[in-house]
């Protein structure tokens, strides 16, 4: 396969790209929380859920970013609105804070815990400071909105309601060069599990695990995994990258926000404590 294949640019997402679907909580009243809303998977998610016709609270500390979330909704033509919330994941008051706006918008029922960032590294060179802020944006954050969103989406007048956390196929196994990330992504699985354990069977809990999707953060991705394995970028998307998948093209951000309209949906009811595993084969298959 050659790179001239793919396209290595972040697709235009349009409507036709997004999974609508009928649910009697998908309405106006009904409020989502998506963190890393201003671009990527989390943008792309709070641009589905706003289309299924849901008022979507995008929380990122990206405030330039959010703002072209609420245009790209409006381009689509989504039914709900995205309000952006100016928020910084490792201030517990502003987690909080943000919470309680989307409470105050309507019934908190759907949590997506997206916010994501990267560091390329071995362990042993890996900077302790880069892997707290890993930790805390990836796994101490998504635990906060979750001890926050939960009393609010049980006062609702039947209790119904979901917080998806997004993981990653290295949730599932390692790689070299990515202990920080590795370690937030198996850690969620922990909190996906008490989530569900304490829901009482309404409020589910549950995580997307996904492969190389095409986003900001994947495209630098690729540049610093050259450079710390003295490849070419070339290398690290056909070898690296793809090289274990038996799907051979990266997943699209809409495509893994379309898993979360899922998995809120009530089509998804019996997902709680479990994995939307959409990987391409790279966890299933080996060579």
């Amino acid at each position: 396969m050659s790179s001239e294949s793919f396209d290595l640019a972040e697709p235009e997402l349009t409507a036709e790209d997004l999974l609508v679907l009928d649910d009697p909580h998908f309405e106006p009243d009904s409020v989502a929380v998506v963190t890393g809303a201003a671009s990527g998977i989390g943008q792309a998610t709070a641009i589905a859920l706003a289309a299924n016709g849901l008022t979507v609270v995008g929380a990122d500390i990206d405030e330039e970013g959010l703002e072209k979330t609420v245009d790209l909704a409006g381009a689509v033509d989504a039914s709900g609105d995205v309000r952006p919330v100016p928020t910084d994941l490792t201030d517990d008051g502003d987690v909080e804070a943000m919470i309680e706006a989307a409470a105050e918008a309507g019934e908190l029922r759907y949590v997506a815990n997206i916010a994501g960032m990267q560091h390329i590294a071995s362990l042993p060179e890996f900077p302790t400071e880069k892997y707290d802020l890993l930790l805390d944006v990836m796994l101490r954050a998504p635990f906060l909105v979750a001890k926050f969103a939960m009393p609010h989406i049980r006062a609702t007048d039947d209790g119904v309601g979901a917080i998806g956390n997004m993981s990653s196929v290295h949730g599932h196994y390692a790689t070299q060069d990515k202990p920080a990330y590795i370690t937030a992504k198996h850690g969620l699985a922990g909190l996906t599990r008490s989530i569900a354990a304490e829901g009482e069977g309404t409020l589910r809990g549950f995580s997307v695990s996904v492969g190389y999707v095409l986003t900001p953060l994947m495209v630098n991705q690729i540049e610093d995994t050259a450079a710390e394995r003295g490849i070419s970028e070339r290398e690290v998307v056909e070898d690296v990258m793809l090289g274990q998948a038996r799907t051979k093209e990266m997943m699209t951000p809409a495509e893994v926000a379309n898993l979360f309209v899922f998995g809120f949906s009530r089509h998804g009811k019996h997902l709680n404590g479990g994995d939307l595993l959409w990987d391409g084969g790279y966890t299933t298959t080996y060579e």
